[in-house]
């Protein structure tokens, strides 16, 4: 995720300060993972710097001066461009757990349990990502289900797999 353009993004409905913009942020997608103020911080330095955002006003408090800002004509561009173009899709053809599972074939270790090992905590997962969509608003159950999906690849790769281990362990062994 591109925490610059998120941030000129949620700038576009008006000013706000580094304060609001995380907690913004945190609302809307950091839920899994919220972002920290010192990133806020310098990530709105280096839109400053890029001539992305403005300081729109600055307010003396208890502590630091609290800068208020403000997206550019620029920084609507740029965020205009950034959502126009295509993430780029992630086909995992290196994935970690192909390599564990060549790995152990090739060194005499079970490979079956790796799978198994694997399958459950995907299962767990998934059933936890299960109870969150449950509950959660339409944008949480949005992005549970993109979660499950992945998830649901995945373990019928893994079912794909354990079925052709034995022709696999052959493969790799000569």
């Amino acid at each position: 995720m591109s925490i610059g353009h998120t941030l000129l993004g949620l700038l576009e409905s008006g000013p706000r300060h580094g304060y609001d913009l995380k907690r913004a942020f945190d609302e809307k997608f950091g839920q899994d993972r919220p972002l920290h103020y010192g990133q806020v911080y310098s990530t709105m330095s280096r839109l400053l710097k890029n001539g992305l955002v403005v300081v729109d006003g600055v307010e003396a408090g208890g502590g630091p001066e609290r800068k208020r800002y403000a997206i550019t004509e620029a920084g609507i561009t740029d965020v205009a461009q950034w959502l126009a173009t295509p993430e780029k899709p992630e086909p995992y053809l290196q994935s970690t757990l192909y390599t564990k599972v060549v790995l152990a074939l090739l060194t005499g270790r079970g490979a079956a349990d790796i799978l198994d090992t694997q399958r459950a905590e995907h299962l767990r997962l998934m059933r936890e990502l299960t109870r969150r969509k449950r509950d959660g608003d339409l944008a949480d159950q949005l992005i549970c289900d993109h979660a499950l999906f992945h998830l649901e690849a995945d373990l019928r790769w893994l079912e794909l797999t354990a079925a052709r281990l034995d022709a696999l362990a052959e493969e790799v062994r000569r």
